[in-house]
């Protein structure tokens, strides 16, 4: 998921809320965006902050990594939606670095373990073991049920995930010239979304 897909999903939201009559406040620190829209039926927060977004991400920063920023891509969101008890929150920032992607590999399959079973995806397909989480998390795509990273992974590229169908972690990385482009990921999906979540205890 490209953070300018995020933002395409806020826009389409902001538009809903307008509608609805709200309040809307927006706030720019430096090269962070701010935004908050507020109504009687629910609301919208989204932030740019990169720092921000990597603290909610929950997974540290690979060591000499850049912001992939580029014209209308912040390279982070945080995009938090609520009407009533419907909540959608996703969170996303991008990187680059000049380091091969086995190293990045390495690096945050360390990381994720703190979150439970690390699975492998490529093509939708599990590599090796173990083929899905404990938690239920497998590497099946979209028209299944399920929500996958793997377009921005890219054809070369691949996905390591953690944590359940309704709250998932997911690392995307992909060879970029001689280093990797590579995606940071939290999915805070609602109950009974696709299908997908019904039952879900929501994960670590």
């Amino acid at each position: 998921m490209r953070i300018e897909r995020v933002g395409m999903a806020a826009a389409a939201a902001v538009a809903m809320l307008l509608a609805a009559g709200c309040q809307v406040s927006t706030n720019k620190n430096g090269d962070s965006k701010d935004v908050k829209i507020q109504t009687p039926f629910g609301g919208l927060h989204v932030t740019t902050n990169q720092a921000a977004v990597l603290e909610q991400i929950g997974l540290a920063a690979y060591p000499g990594a850049a912001p992939a920023t580029k014209e209308n891509d912040d390279g982070a969101a945080d995009v938090n939606l609520s009407f009533g008890d419907y909540r959608l929150r996703v969170k996303a920032a991008s990187y680059r670095t000049n380091d091969a992607p086995d190293k990045v590999e390495a690096f945050y399959r360390d990381q994720l373990k703190r979150y439970g079973d690390v699975i492998e995806c490529r093509n939708f397909a599990p590599v090796g073991t173990p083929v899905k989480t404990f938690e239920g998390l497998t590497c099946a795509n979209e028209n299944e049920g399920h929500i996958s990273f793997d377009d921005q992974a890219g054809k070369n590229g691949f996905e390591l995930k953690t944590g359940s169908r309704q709250h998932q972690r997911v690392v995307t990385i992909a060879p970029e010239g001689s280093g990797t482009k590579f995606g940071l990921v939290v999915l805070d999906l609602p109950k009974g979304v696709n299908g997908n979540v019904e039952g879900d205890d929501g994960g670590k």
